[in-house]
């Protein structure tokens, strides 16, 4: 008999997806988050980075866990690696949420997690996230209300933008088979699109104007500094559009139709699926 799968950050954009579709498949699931409440209808387990007691705990009857940072924490590999050990050794297949283009350079913390995780022996499956769709109303929808613009500092880069809807159903799929078992996947959305497509994409399904601001780094760490997100997480998020800048995220994979045998959904689909959160 299968034991249960361990979902972290169940609460969240990604999690709560995730454990809708476990549940649909009919598997057992513990929902771990700060509260322990349960999620979805899946039993509630308390989880917290910043407390090693609660992962024994967390682990207990689990035989394949969904292991994530969710967002606002920035020391990546002092807060995933003891898990991920605790994890390895009970022998717990890890399907980790990384993060888009993080194998381009061993030193990123992420990657060290990721070499750790294919090193540890035990049964994994990394996914690599391109940016979020969801980014626009959890991030930029405050900048669409007030001033009817997306202020960031992506220059004219381009991103292949992914629904967590998909990313949620590709976890699915990685835990509950081991044909994925031993791979990376890229994943991204249908097609790269700039700020300014993406704008003209969410003004068309608002029926209102959007447009993109392109902003330096400071004006960047402003805006987000003022709405309350720490000087030092603002930063973090602003360093991480470098990339975008440099044209490193404009590639479209195939791994969400490899993984759970349907396309990815485009933005237009996210905005429309959204369009009474994006319009409040």
């Amino acid at each position: 008999m299968a034991g249960k799968i361990l979902v972290l950050g169940a609460t969240g954009h990604v999690g709560k997806p995730l454990v809708a579709a476990l549940l649909a498949k009919g598997e057992a699931v513990k929902a771990a988050s700060r509260s322990g409440q349960p999620v979805e209808g899946a039993e509630g387990v308390v989880f917290d980075f910043a407390d090693p007691a609660t992962i024994a705990p967390a682990l207990e009857g689990v035989d394949r866990a969904f292991v994530l940072l969710p967002t606002g924490y920035l020391a990546v590999t002092e807060l995933l690696l003891p898990l991920v050990e605790a994890a390895a050794s009970r022998n717990i297949k890890i399907v980790f949420q990384s993060v888009f283009g993080v194998d381009a350079d061993d030193s990123i913390p992420y990657r060290q997690v990721e070499i750790a995780i294919e090193k540890s022996g035990t049964p994994y499956v990394i996914l690599r996230p391109n940016w979020f769709s969801d980014n626009f109303v959890t991030y930029w929808k405050p900048g669409i209300d007030h001033a009817g613009t997306i202020a960031v500092p992506a220059g004219d880069g381009k991103s292949a933008f992914i629904d967590v809807r998909d990313i949620a159903e590709s976890a699915a799929a990685a835990l509950t088979t081991d044909r994925f078992d031993g791979k990376s996947f890229n994943l991204t959305g249908p097609e790269a699109l700039g700020y300014a497509d993406a704008a003209a994409i969410l003004a068309k399904v608002l029926g209102k104007p959007v447009a993109y601001q392109a902003v330096d780094d400071d004006t960047f760490v402003g805006i987000l500094t003022v709405a309350g997100v720490p000087e030092a997480y603002a930063r973090f998020l602003a360093s991480i559009f470098y990339p975008v800048r440099q044209g490193w995220t404009a590639g479209v994979s195939d791994a969400v139709e490899t993984l759970t045998g349907k396309p990815p959904r485009s933005v237009e689909t996210y905005a429309r699926d959204n369009l009474a959160t994006l319009a409040a």
